[in-house]
Protein backbone atom coordinates (compact mmCIF):
# COMPACT_ATOMS: atom_id res chain seq x y z
CA UNK A 1 0.00 0.00 0.00
CA UNK A 2 0.95 3.47 -0.61
CA UNK A 3 0.28 6.37 0.97
CA UNK A 4 -0.29 10.05 -0.23
CA UNK A 5 2.64 12.19 0.32
CA UNK A 6 3.79 15.27 0.09
CA UNK A 7 7.41 16.46 -1.17
CA UNK A 8 7.81 19.68 1.22
CA UNK A 9 10.03 18.71 3.60
CA UNK A 10 12.04 15.31 4.47
CA UNK A 11 11.66 13.27 7.55
CA UNK A 12 14.34 14.07 10.45
CA UNK A 13 13.85 12.83 13.44
CA UNK A 14 14.54 15.49 16.70
CA UNK A 15 17.34 13.19 18.08
CA UNK A 16 19.26 13.39 14.49
CA UNK A 17 19.32 17.28 14.30
CA UNK A 18 22.37 19.29 14.65
CA UNK A 19 22.13 21.28 18.08
CA UNK A 20 22.37 25.19 18.44
CA UNK A 21 21.42 27.84 20.30
CA UNK A 22 19.23 30.70 20.53
CA UNK A 23 20.54 34.32 21.53
CA UNK A 24 22.81 34.74 24.23
CA UNK A 25 23.11 30.66 24.86
CA UNK A 26 19.31 30.21 25.14
CA UNK A 27 17.15 27.22 24.51
CA UNK A 28 14.26 28.27 24.91
CA UNK A 29 12.12 30.39 22.79
CA UNK A 30 8.56 31.72 24.12
CA UNK A 31 6.17 33.26 21.68
CA UNK A 32 2.53 35.06 22.63
CA UNK A 33 1.36 34.37 19.04
CA UNK A 34 -2.25 36.45 18.78
CA UNK A 35 -5.60 36.24 16.33
CA UNK A 36 -7.43 39.36 15.89
CA UNK A 37 -10.12 38.49 13.24
CA UNK A 38 -13.21 39.68 11.67
CA UNK A 39 -16.13 38.13 10.90
CA UNK A 40 -19.28 38.42 8.39
CA UNK A 41 -22.81 39.32 10.27
CA UNK A 42 -25.16 36.45 9.74
CA UNK A 43 -23.00 34.89 7.15
CA UNK A 44 -19.78 33.13 6.04
CA UNK A 45 -17.85 31.11 9.00
CA UNK A 46 -17.31 31.72 12.58
CA UNK A 47 -17.44 29.18 15.92
CA UNK A 48 -19.72 29.39 18.32
CA UNK A 49 -19.50 29.78 22.16
CA UNK A 50 -21.96 26.76 22.65
CA UNK A 51 -22.54 24.63 20.20
CA UNK A 52 -20.29 23.59 17.32
CA UNK A 53 -21.09 24.22 14.06
CA UNK A 54 -23.97 26.18 14.87
CA UNK A 55 -25.57 28.72 12.85
CA UNK A 56 -24.52 32.54 12.24
CA UNK A 57 -26.50 34.31 14.60
CA UNK A 58 -26.36 38.08 15.93
CA UNK A 59 -25.43 35.98 19.54
CA UNK A 60 -22.27 34.58 18.07
CA UNK A 61 -21.37 37.35 16.17
CA UNK A 62 -21.53 39.59 18.87
CA UNK A 63 -19.42 36.95 21.21
CA UNK A 64 -17.04 37.11 18.55
CA UNK A 65 -17.39 40.79 17.73
CA UNK A 66 -16.31 41.60 21.82
CA UNK A 67 -12.77 40.07 21.46
CA UNK A 68 -12.00 43.58 19.25
CA UNK A 69 -13.81 45.67 21.22
CA UNK A 70 -13.21 44.86 24.88
CA UNK A 71 -11.21 41.63 24.75
CA UNK A 72 -8.19 42.43 22.97
CA UNK A 73 -7.45 46.01 24.98
CA UNK A 74 -7.81 44.04 27.70
CA UNK A 75 -4.80 41.91 26.33
CA UNK A 76 -2.77 44.80 25.13
CA UNK A 77 -2.52 46.31 28.87
CA UNK A 78 -1.14 42.70 30.19
CA UNK A 79 1.06 42.22 27.53
CA UNK A 80 2.48 46.23 28.55
CA UNK A 81 2.75 45.17 32.16
CA UNK A 82 4.29 42.41 31.64
CA UNK A 83 6.96 44.22 28.93
CA UNK A 84 5.98 41.34 26.49
CA UNK A 85 6.40 41.33 22.53
CA UNK A 86 3.54 39.60 20.53
CA UNK A 87 3.06 38.74 17.21
CA UNK A 88 -0.93 39.55 15.90
CA UNK A 89 -2.40 36.97 12.95
CA UNK A 90 -4.35 39.77 11.10
CA UNK A 91 -7.43 39.76 9.10
CA UNK A 92 -6.54 42.87 6.91
CA UNK A 93 -10.67 43.64 6.77
CA UNK A 94 -10.12 43.93 10.83
CA UNK A 95 -8.09 46.66 10.19
CA UNK A 96 -10.79 48.33 8.12
CA UNK A 97 -12.81 47.98 10.60
CA UNK A 98 -10.82 48.67 13.76
CA UNK A 99 -7.77 50.89 13.09
CA UNK A 100 -7.15 51.68 16.45
CA UNK A 101 -5.66 48.10 17.29
CA UNK A 102 -3.47 48.94 14.13
CA UNK A 103 -2.69 52.10 15.71
CA UNK A 104 -1.95 49.77 18.81
CA UNK A 105 0.22 47.51 17.09
CA UNK A 106 2.41 49.74 15.52
CA UNK A 107 2.44 51.97 19.16
CA UNK A 108 4.13 48.97 20.82
CA UNK A 109 6.31 47.44 17.69
CA UNK A 110 4.34 43.93 17.12
CA UNK A 111 4.63 41.99 14.70
CA UNK A 112 1.66 41.29 12.30
CA UNK A 113 1.32 38.33 10.20
CA UNK A 114 -0.98 38.04 7.46
CA UNK A 115 -3.72 35.75 8.22
CA UNK A 116 -6.22 36.20 5.23
CA UNK A 117 -8.99 38.84 4.43
CA UNK A 118 -12.00 37.04 7.29
CA UNK A 119 -12.23 33.91 9.05
CA UNK A 120 -15.76 34.05 7.44
CA UNK A 121 -13.75 32.40 4.80
CA UNK A 122 -11.26 29.37 4.28
CA UNK A 123 -8.92 29.76 1.48
CA UNK A 124 -8.21 25.61 0.82
CA UNK A 125 -11.59 26.06 -1.10
CA UNK A 126 -9.93 28.14 -3.93
CA UNK A 127 -8.70 28.00 -7.23
CA UNK A 128 -4.92 29.05 -7.71
CA UNK A 129 -5.70 32.63 -8.85
CA UNK A 130 -8.55 33.25 -6.28
CA UNK A 131 -6.16 32.16 -3.39
CA UNK A 132 -3.37 34.36 -4.72
CA UNK A 133 -5.51 37.19 -4.90
CA UNK A 134 -6.63 36.75 -0.97
CA UNK A 135 -3.12 36.10 -0.29
CA UNK A 136 -2.36 39.37 -2.03
CA UNK A 137 -5.27 41.68 -1.03
CA UNK A 138 -4.46 40.23 2.77
CA UNK A 139 -0.92 41.69 2.11
CA UNK A 140 -2.24 44.96 0.72
CA UNK A 141 -4.41 45.30 3.83
CA UNK A 142 -1.72 44.98 6.53
CA UNK A 143 0.66 46.79 4.73
CA UNK A 144 -1.63 49.77 4.52
CA UNK A 145 -2.68 50.20 8.15
CA UNK A 146 0.53 49.02 10.03
CA UNK A 147 3.12 50.55 7.77
CA UNK A 148 5.45 47.25 6.89
CA UNK A 149 4.16 44.12 4.64
CA UNK A 150 3.92 40.64 6.72
CA UNK A 151 6.55 38.25 5.99
CA UNK A 152 5.18 35.16 8.29
CA UNK A 153 1.36 33.87 7.02
CA UNK A 154 -0.88 31.99 9.54
CA UNK A 155 -4.30 30.90 7.13
CA UNK A 156 -7.57 31.41 8.21
CA UNK A 157 -8.37 27.87 10.08
CA UNK A 158 -4.96 26.79 9.05
CA UNK A 159 -6.16 25.79 5.73
CA UNK A 160 -3.63 25.42 2.76
CA UNK A 161 -4.35 23.97 -0.76
CA UNK A 162 -1.64 22.16 -2.57
CA UNK A 163 0.01 25.35 -3.86
CA UNK A 164 -0.42 27.77 -0.79
CA UNK A 165 3.33 27.67 0.34
CA UNK A 166 4.45 28.65 -3.67
CA UNK A 167 1.84 31.26 -3.72
CA UNK A 168 2.89 32.66 -0.41
CA UNK A 169 6.98 32.04 -1.30
CA UNK A 170 6.11 33.88 -4.43
CA UNK A 171 4.39 36.45 -2.25
CA UNK A 172 7.36 37.63 -0.92
CA UNK A 173 6.52 35.81 2.69
CA UNK A 174 9.76 33.95 4.86
CA UNK A 175 7.52 31.51 6.97
CA UNK A 176 4.61 29.81 7.78
CA UNK A 177 2.76 28.51 10.84
CA UNK A 178 0.43 26.30 9.34
CA UNK A 179 2.22 23.09 9.79
CA UNK A 180 2.19 22.12 13.74
CA UNK A 181 4.56 19.26 12.86
CA UNK A 182 7.72 20.24 15.00
CA UNK A 183 8.82 22.38 18.01
CA UNK A 184 11.80 23.51 16.38
CA UNK A 185 11.71 25.62 12.60
CA UNK A 186 12.38 23.82 9.49
CA UNK A 187 12.68 24.58 6.04
CA UNK A 188 10.00 23.60 3.53
CA UNK A 189 9.69 23.26 -0.50
CA UNK A 190 8.22 25.71 -2.83
CA UNK A 191 8.59 25.85 -6.47
CA UNK A 192 10.39 29.05 -6.32
CA UNK A 193 12.58 28.35 -3.41
CA UNK A 194 12.81 27.26 0.80
CA UNK A 195 10.04 28.54 2.92
CA UNK A 196 10.60 28.10 6.48
CA UNK A 197 7.96 26.63 9.06
CA UNK A 198 7.90 28.38 12.90
CA UNK A 199 6.34 26.32 15.39
CA UNK A 200 2.71 27.43 16.38
CA UNK A 201 0.63 25.56 18.53
CA UNK A 202 -2.78 23.78 17.67
CA UNK A 203 -2.61 22.55 21.40
CA UNK A 204 -1.64 24.86 23.31
CA UNK A 205 -4.46 27.05 21.80
CA UNK A 206 -7.62 28.76 23.43
CA UNK A 207 -9.75 28.50 21.09
CA UNK A 208 -9.84 24.49 20.17
CA UNK A 209 -9.37 24.06 24.17
CA UNK A 210 -11.41 26.25 25.50
CA UNK A 211 -14.39 26.48 22.61
CA UNK A 212 -14.41 23.15 21.04
CA UNK A 213 -13.13 21.13 23.79
CA UNK A 214 -14.27 23.32 26.47
CA UNK A 215 -11.90 23.20 28.79
CA UNK A 216 -12.15 25.37 32.06
CA UNK A 217 -10.17 28.30 31.67
CA UNK A 218 -7.96 26.52 34.89
CA UNK A 219 -7.62 23.94 32.69
CA UNK A 220 -6.18 26.14 30.03
CA UNK A 221 -3.60 27.37 32.23
CA UNK A 222 -2.74 23.98 33.94
CA UNK A 223 -1.72 23.03 30.31
CA UNK A 224 0.18 26.20 29.49
CA UNK A 225 2.46 26.11 32.65
CA UNK A 226 2.70 22.22 32.06
CA UNK A 227 3.88 22.14 28.55
CA UNK A 228 6.34 25.10 29.53
CA UNK A 229 8.08 23.28 32.65
CA UNK A 230 8.26 20.15 30.59
CA UNK A 231 9.45 21.65 27.43
CA UNK A 232 11.75 24.38 29.50
CA UNK A 233 13.50 20.71 31.08
CA UNK A 234 13.39 19.15 27.51
CA UNK A 235 15.25 22.19 26.11
CA UNK A 236 18.32 21.63 27.77
CA UNK A 237 18.83 18.50 24.94
CA UNK A 238 17.22 20.73 22.23
CA UNK A 239 16.52 24.07 21.24
CA UNK A 240 13.00 24.48 21.08
CA UNK A 241 9.84 27.10 20.44
CA UNK A 242 6.99 27.19 23.32
CA UNK A 243 3.98 29.37 21.73
CA UNK A 244 0.96 30.28 23.45
CA UNK A 245 -1.88 31.12 20.90
CA UNK A 246 -4.30 33.09 21.96
CA UNK A 247 -7.96 34.90 20.50
CA UNK A 248 -9.46 37.64 21.98
CA UNK A 249 -13.14 37.24 21.99
CA UNK A 250 -11.97 33.66 23.89
CA UNK A 251 -9.20 34.30 26.46
CA UNK A 252 -10.27 38.37 26.63
CA UNK A 253 -13.25 37.40 28.70
CA UNK A 254 -11.87 38.28 32.05
CA UNK A 255 -12.15 35.15 34.66
CA UNK A 256 -9.64 33.60 31.30
CA UNK A 257 -8.03 36.32 31.33
CA UNK A 258 -6.93 36.37 34.99
CA UNK A 259 -5.98 32.53 34.22
CA UNK A 260 -3.90 33.80 31.32
CA UNK A 261 -2.12 36.14 33.55
CA UNK A 262 -1.35 33.80 36.35
CA UNK A 263 0.02 31.19 33.62
CA UNK A 264 2.45 34.34 32.43
CA UNK A 265 3.34 34.97 35.66
CA UNK A 266 5.00 31.34 36.02
CA UNK A 267 6.76 31.89 32.64
CA UNK A 268 8.18 35.00 33.08
CA UNK A 269 9.20 34.11 36.75
CA UNK A 270 12.23 32.77 34.25
CA UNK A 271 12.56 35.15 31.78
CA UNK A 272 16.42 35.28 32.64
CA UNK A 273 16.72 31.42 30.77
CA UNK A 274 14.19 32.69 27.95
CA UNK A 275 14.35 34.26 24.10
CA UNK A 276 10.66 35.97 25.07
CA UNK A 277 10.64 37.18 21.36
CA UNK A 278 8.03 36.71 17.70
CA UNK A 279 7.93 34.24 15.02
CA UNK A 280 9.35 36.71 12.48
CA UNK A 281 12.28 37.18 14.95
CA UNK A 282 12.77 33.08 15.40
CA UNK A 283 12.29 33.03 10.94
CA UNK A 284 15.08 36.06 10.90
CA UNK A 285 17.46 34.05 13.33
CA UNK A 286 16.99 30.80 11.59
CA UNK A 287 17.98 32.38 8.20
CA UNK A 288 21.00 33.65 9.26
CA UNK A 289 22.31 30.15 10.49
CA UNK A 290 24.53 28.40 8.35
CA UNK A 291 23.47 25.22 6.40
CA UNK A 292 23.07 22.04 7.30
CA UNK A 293 21.72 23.60 10.86
CA UNK A 294 17.78 23.78 10.20
CA UNK A 295 16.45 20.70 8.71
CA UNK A 296 15.95 21.48 5.30
CA UNK A 297 18.61 23.87 5.07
Amino acid sequence: MQLPKHDRYDYVPLSRRPDYSWPDGKRLAVCFCNNIEVFGFLSGLGSDSTVLNAPQTTRNYAWRDYGNRVGQWYLFDLLDEMQVPASHNLNSLLLDDCPEIGERIRQRGDEAVGHGRTNAERQDVLNEADEARLIAESTDGIARHIGTRPKGWLGPYLAQTPVTLDLLKEAGYDYVMDWPADDQPFWMRTRSGPLLSVPYSIELNDSPAMVFRQHSAREFEDMIVDQFDEMLLQSAKWPLVFTVVIHPFVIGQPFRLRALRRAMERILAKRDQLWVTTPGEIARYCADLPAGIIPGS
